[in-house]
Parts: C-alpha cells; sequence; structure tokens
C-alpha cells in the first residue's frame, strides 16, 4: 500500500523518462506451453476474482486472475530522493531508489523476441527492484529444481542405466541443464571446494566483507564496500556492482590504486569476475505465472482439479510483485480484475517502451495540446519578426545609399 501512494505521488509531481530492455538467449529448457494450466472461463474468473475480492480482510490485490498470464520483465530505472537516514559525514545525502516495470501479457501471445512481450491484453507494472529480485530468484531456484527433476524423470531415463550418476550427469550437460550438476564424477574430489558466491544474499544491497588484509584505509577509517543490484545498459539489464555506501549509491573506483571500475578490486581480492557484472540478473523470457505441475510428468492431478472446477492457482512470484506493484490495468481487457487498478498509469506512461528491439529510449513527460500550440505560435511570430527586421535594415540601407550618392 505504501509502494502504491508512492508511485501516486511521484507521477504527480514527476515526469519520467524510459529504459530499455535486454535479454540474452537462457540456457535449454523445456517448452512448459502444452503442460501449462489454463485459466477458467471469463464468467468465472470473474465471479471468483469478485467473491475473493470481497473476503479480502487485508486489502491486498487478488492476484487468482494471473495465472493463464506470463510475466515480461521490461527494464528498470533509478529514482532519486533525499536519504533521511543519512546523519553521519561519510552517509551518502541522496540516495537511489531502483524500480522495476514488467507486464503481465496472455500467455498464449507473450514473446521472448518482443521487447514489450505483448501488444494487447495486458497490464504494465511497477514495482521495488529489491522485491522483484528476490521473489524472482526464489522462482528461479523453484524452476531449476523442478526442470532437473523433470528431465531426470522423463528425458534422461538414467534409473536403470549402469551408472546412474554417469548417465544423469552426461543428460545434464547435453542438456544445457549445468544447474542440475554439483560436480562432475569423471573428475576426482580433492576435498578442497572453493566457497561459492552468496548470489541470493546480493539480490539487495549487502556489505562484502573482503577480509582484514585487503582493506583499504581512508583517513584512518576501514572502507566499507557492498554489492547489490543496479541498472545498467540504459536500464534494459540488472548488473551486480561493487559500493562503498549501504544503499549501494556510489560505485567504488580508486585509479590512484589501478581499480578504473567498481568490479576491479572485487577480481583482484578474490581472482575471479564478480556475477553477473557483465550479464543480466533478469533476462527477456516470459515467465509463466501458473503454479508448476507435478514433475514426474503426470498431469492426473491438475485434470482431476479442473473436473472438479477448482481454481488453478498462480505462483509466488507473480503473486508477490503483483501485490507490491504500482498498476495500470487500462488495457487488460475481460480475463484481468473485476476491478482494474489505473493508479500508475501517470507514472508508468512516462517510460513507455517506445521501439521494439529491446532498447527504452529516453523520453519525457507528454506535453499539453494547449502548451504545444503556444509555442508553435510563438515560434511562428518570431520568423516573421525576424523577417520583418531584414526587411527593415535592408530598406534602411538603401536609404543610405541614395542619400550618399545625392
Amino acid at each position: 500500500m505504501k509502494l502504491l501512494l508512492a508511485f501516486s505521488a511521484l507521477s504527480g509531481v514527476a515526469a519520467s523518462k524510459g529504459l530499455p530492455i535486454f535479454g540474452k538467449p537462457a540456457k535449454r529448457q523445456i517448452d512448459l506451453t502444452d503442460r501449462s494450466i489454463k485459466a477458467d472461463s471469463k464468467i468465472g474468473q470473474k465471479l471468483l476474482s469478485n467473491a475473493r475480492q470481497l473476503e479480502n480482510d487485508d486489502n491486498e490485490a487478488d492476484a487468482s486472475w494471473v495465472v493463464g498470464y506470463s510475466l515480461k520483465f521490461q527494464g528498470c530505472h533509478h529514482v532519486s530522493q533525499w536519504n533521511e537516514d543519512g546523519d553521519g559525514e561519510d552517509d551518502p545525502k541522496i540516495m537511489t531508489k531502483r524500480l522495476v516495470r514488467f507486464r503481465l501479457c496472455p500467455s498464449d501471445t507473450c514473446t521472448y523476441s518482443s521487447a514489450a512481450g505483448c501488444s494487447s491484453g495486458y497490464g504494465d507494472y511497477i514495482v521495488d527492484m529489491d522485491i522483484f529480485l528476490q521473489a524472482y530468484w526464489e522462482y528461479k531456484q523453484e524452476f531449476e529444481e523442478w526442470n532437473c527433476e523433470y528431465y531426470a524423470n522423463n528425458v534422461c531415463y538414467c534409473q536403470n542405466a549402469n551408472n546412474q550418476e554417469y548417465c544423469e550427469y552426461d543428460c545434464f550437460m547435453d542438456q544445457g541443464l549445468d544447474y542440475c550438476v554439483d560436480e562432475n564424477p569423471y573428475e576426482d574430489d580433492d576435498g578442497n571446494q572453493e566457497e561459492e558466491f552468496e548470489l541470493e544474499r546480493y539480490m539487495e544491497c549487502a556489505e562484502w566483507d573482503v577480509g582484514n588484509d585487503r582493506k583499504l584505509e581512508d583517513g584512518g577509517n576501514d572502507v566499507q564496500f557492498f554489492i547489490g543490484p543496479y541498472c545498467a545498459d540504459q536500464g534494459g539489464k540488472i548488473f551486480l556492482g561493487v559500493f562503498t555506501d549501504e544503499y549501494c549509491t556510489n560505485f567504488f573506483v580508486d585509479e590512484e590504486n589501478g581499480y578504473y571500475t567498481d568490479t576491479d578490486f572485487y577480481t583482484e581480492v578474490t581472482g575471479k569476475t564478480l556475477p553477473y557484472s557483465a550479464e543480466s540478473i533478469v533476462g527477456m523470457d516470459c515467465f509463466d505465472c501458473s503454479e508448476l505441475e507435478d514433475a514426474d510428468g503426470n498431469n492426473n492431478n491438475n485434470n482431476n482439479n479442473n473436473n472438479n472446477g477448482n481454481q488453478a492457482e498462480p505462483n509466488q512470484f507473480c503473486e508477490e510483485v503483483y501485490q507490491s506493484a504500482g498498476k495500470c490495468e487500462s488495457y487488460l481487457g475481460d480475463d484481468g480484475p473485476y476491478y482494474p487498478n489505473e493508479n500508475a498509469c501517470t507514472y508508468i506512461g512516462g517510460i513507455e517502451i517506445v521501439r521494439t528491439d529491446g532498447v527504452m529510449v529516453f523520453r519525457g513527460g507528454s506535453y499539453s495540446q494547449t502548451a504545444m500550440a503556444f509555442l508553435g505560435i510563438l515560434g511562428i511570430a518570431f520568423l516573421l519578426l525576424s523577417f520583418y527586421v531584414c526587411f527593415l535594415k535592408t530598406k534602411l540601407d538603401r536609404a543610405r545609399v541614395n542619400l550618399s550618392m545625392q
């Protein structure tokens, strides 16, 4: 609710600029199109949405209708705001608020190749980046676990193999599912496993402990380092960076010591490249909002639920970000919520996608027709005045020539 109020306030006082979309094809994954859970009829959706809205005591937005829709990440942008907690000398007085824009498209029309995702029947939303990334990362882990189990049960068929471990490893690697593999059975385990990067920890700005032997000093005080997400490539990608404040506003750069980018220091300390410092955390995929079915490939449960008239459930990712987001649901149509929410339309309208190649270009808020007409009249008047001044000057010059000849 606070987030919705904040967007309403922002929309009244500021015009936003647009940002890009991006993405890299994800690793090969199974096509869920034919196995996705279909939503009930339009009338059933409306009745259920209305009933749940009346029964909802905590005033959370009903998200049951998002089943049958897919979530499309469209980009992110930064908003600078005064830091009320910045009392210390070293605390930044201006902090960066990062926001993510996403769209809910009908699953049968949502496309990876289109930056917008779809062109009709959609809702546009904007939400705090921390909320979006936390929910996304939990969903990503859940989906990868589901995907590994599905392939093990329905593609690899290693249950009766001579060596199941080797069989599954070969199958997963052939399918591009390296996240399903904990270790390579063909290599000897020397017992010296490297410490893994805690990516989940840095889905929001968090302190990075570099160790006492690698700390820098600034005026006798140890410099603290933080790792967190930020909008990159004009807002089309979400990267991780190294910062010197707890709000991840100021990038760490120390050219005197050879750290020309914020990730140079990380590379020197760890000997590795900072994960997701050049590859976006979130891609351009369309994320189905339906709850995942059983990974054993058995659809009996879903069929029984549909036959019994039970409503399919949305997954937690879509539900969480939808309930927390500022909403513009003017174009959803009959399959959307019973009471469309348009509170954030003015704000979102300032960051519309104006290109179809995956890049949002900056664009200010729309001008009123009266103001544009006034500017046009003013421009024409200026041109006419310029011509008149030139005419008078020419006339005076001729008069001077005539006088001199007399």
